[in-house]
C-alpha cells in the first residue's frame, strides 16, 4: 500500500472496473482504505481525472460543460445506510431523472451521531470514509452531491460549535473530498437564522477563502432559511460573502407552490441589478410532515414547474421526519439506518418523483 504512487492510487480509486456501482457501498471497510490511501497519497483532483465536473455558467449549473438544472432530493441521514441501501435509492432516484442529492456533514437524530465531522471539525470515522465513497459512487454515476455543515450549541452532537471548529471542518472535507469535481459546500445551513445556527457574514468570508485556498475549483454556498431574499440578503451573499450560487428555503405555507415562480424571477431581477448574476438553487423547499400542511404531487409539481419557468438553476424534493406521528415514523431521509429512503416515501411523494423529469426536460 505505501508503494501506490498518486497517479495509480487516483487511478485505481476511479476506475470503474474498480469500484463498480453493485458492490462499491457494501463495502464500506474497504472504501475507507481507499479514501485514507487517496488522502494520504495528496491525489489533487486533476491526477484523479474526475468523471464528473460541476460549474456555473451565469445563471445556470454545468455538467461537464452543458448548462443542467440540477433536480435532487434531501438525502441528509445517508452516512447511516448501509451500502446497498444507498445503492439502491441512487437507482431508483436517478433512474428517474434525479441528479443530485443532500447529504449532511453534520448530522445527528434520533439518538444517532452519523456525522462525518466532529465537533472539533475534525475527520470522524467511518463516516469520513463512507461520505467518500458516497462521493465516489455519485461521482461514476454523473451524479451531483451537497454536503452541507451547520452550526450549533458548542456540545451538541452534529454540530459545530465556533469559528475554529468550522474552519477545521472546512478543511477537512475539502481535504478528504479533493480527487472529485462532483459536490459543492453548503458553509452553513440557514446561516441567517437567529439562533445557533447563525454565522455571521464576516465568518462565512473567511471560511468561503479558506475552502478556495484548498481547492480553487470548489462551489461554495450558504443557504438562507425561511423567507424570500431581499436585495440585502443579496448583497451579503454575493458580494460580502462570495458564494457561488444562492441556496434559499422558501417559506413553508400552502400558497407557497404558488409563489416560486414569481420569487424566482424576483431574486434574478435583482441580481441583474447589482450586476452579479449567479445560479438560484431551491435547496430545500416545503414537504410532507412538516406542518399541518400535508402538500400533495400537485403542490410538488407546481413548485417544481415555478422554478423552472422562474429561472431557477435547482430544486430538491425535500423529505423529513413526520412530526407528531408515533417515533415520527416514516422519518425518510432524517434516518436511514433500517430502512432506505424509497420504501419510506407515501404515494404523494412517489407521484412527484416519478413525474418532475417531465417538468425539467
Amino acid at each position: 500500500m505505501h508503494g501506490i504512487k498518486p497517479a495509480a492510487a487516483g487511478g485505481f480509486l476511479r476506475h470503474p472496473a474498480a469500484l463498480r456501482k453493485s458492490w462499491v457501498l457494501n463495502r464500506w471497510p474497504l472504501l475507507l482504505v481507499i479514501a485514507s490511501v487517496v488522502r494520504a497519497a495528496g491525489v489533487t483532483g486533476e491526477e484523479a481525472g474526475p468523471g464528473t465536473v460541476l460549474g456555473v455558467a451565469g445563471s445556470r449549473f454545468t455538467l461537464n460543460g452543458t448548462p443542467t438544472f440540477l433536480l435532487g432530493f434531501s438525502y441528509y441521514g445517508a452516512l447511516g445506510a448501509s451500502g446497498d441501501f444507498v445503492r439502491r435509492d441512487l437507482d431508483d432516484f436517478s433512474r428517474r431523472g434525479f441528479n443530485w442529492l443532500r447529504v449532511w456533514a453534520t448530522w445527528s437524530a434520533f439518538d444517532a451521531d452519523v456525522s462525518a465531522v466532529d465537533g472539533a471539525g475534525r475527520g470522524r470515522e467511518p463516516y469520513l470514509g463512507r461520505l467518500h465513497a458516497l462521493v465516489a459512487e455519485c461521482d461514476q454515476r454523473g451524479l451531483i452531491v451537497d454536503v452541507t455543515l451547520t452550526r450549533g450549541r458548542a456540545g451538541e452532537a452534529g454540530r459545530l460549535g465556533d469559528f475554529a471548529a468550522h474552519r477545521r471542518a472546512v478543511e477537512t472535507l475539502v481535504t478528504a473530498l479533493g480527487p472529485h469535481r462532483n459536490w459543492y459546500l453548503d458553509l452553513a445551513n440557514e446561516r441567517d437564522v437567529r439562533d445557533a445556527r447563525f454565522v455571521p457574514a464576516t465568518e462565512l468570508r473567511r471560511l468561503r477563502d479558506r475552502a478556495r485556498e484548498l481547492d480553487p475549483g470548489l462551489l461554495v454556498t450558504a443557504s438562507f432559511g425561511g423567507h424570500d431574499l431581499a436585495a440585502g440578503d443579496l448583497h451579503e451573499a454575493v458580494i460580502e460573502i462570495g458564494v457561488d450560487f444562492l441556496s434559499p428555503h422558501r417559506p413553508r405555507h400552502a400558497g407557497s407552490p404558488a409563489e416560486t415562480e414569481g420569487a424566482t424571477r424576483k431574486v434574478r431581477a435583482a441580481l441583474e441589478s447589482l450586476g452579479r448574476m449567479v445560479p438560484v438553487h431551491h435547496q430545500e423547499p416545503f414537504r410532507r410532515g412538516y406542518t399541518d400542511w400535508e402538500p400533495i404531487t400537485a403542490d410538488f409539481l407546481t413548485d417544481l414547474r415555478g422554478a423552472v419557468k422562474g429561472g431557477a438553476a435547482g430544486w430538491c424534493f425535500h423529505n423529513g421526519s413526520e412530526r407528531g406521528a408515533p417515533e415520527q415514523r416514516p422519518r425518510r431521509s432524517f434516518d436511514l439506518r433500517e430502512v432506505r429512503l424509497w420504501e419510506q416515501l407515501d404515494a404523494e411523494e412517489r407521484g412527484l418523483v416519478r413525474g418532475a423529469a417531465a417538468l425539467v426536460r
